[in-house]
């Protein structure tokens, strides 16, 4: 997995990463719990990125779309509950859906730079619960439009660009 990926230099692990994002590897037991709270089983691409670097701020943000705009991500949601942004934290996948009203769909992985307005989830509408979800940008101020990012989760951090390399800067 991530074969295209330099894991060297990914994350930017400031002091806001460390105290908001980033959490010890989760174990095993700690994956079973959570996937059983969220009512999802977690790709395992995922759960291999999180045992690398259990959530976090990158420094490559930008996935390119089609014909738009790039979605740009803060951060990864790691896996646990102990920080504000992990998948069951106190800004997790329970808070977007209940707070904000995002769409029953699957997980939130990713938040944005718009501070809640459009978030990334891992969508399993197509593949059910147990199956291979694809990786989705849900826009708030657009009546939750769904805009798919990626088939998978590998294929999104594959994807993930910088500013500068999407020429945006």
């Amino acid at each position: 997995m991530f074969d295209n990926v330099d894991f060297n230099d990914f994350w930017d692990d400031d002091e806001y990463a460390l105290e908001n994002y980033v959490s010890p590897p989760p174990t095993d037991e700690l994956i079973r719990e959570v996937e059983e709270e969220l009512g999802y089983k977690l790709p395992a691409s995922y759960i291999a990125f999180m045992k690398r670097h259990n959530g976090g701020m990158p420094k490559k943000t930008c996935c390119p779309v089609e014909n738009s705009f790039p979605v740009i991500i803060e951060g990864f949601y790691g896996i646990g509950r102990d920080k504000a942004n992990t998948l069951c934290g106190e800004m997790g996948t329970a808070f977007w859906l209940e707070e904000w009203e995002y769409p029953a769909i699957g997980v939130v992985i990713c938040d944005t730079i718009s501070g809640g307005h459009d978030m990334v989830f891992l969508d399993y509408t197509e593949c059910g619960k147990d199956g291979e979800p694809c990786v989705v940008n849900v826009d708030q101020e657009a009546n939750y439009r769904r805009e798919r990012l990626a088939g998978n989760f590998e294929e999104f951090i594959e994807k993930l660009s910088t500013e500068e390399e999407l020429g945006l800067d």
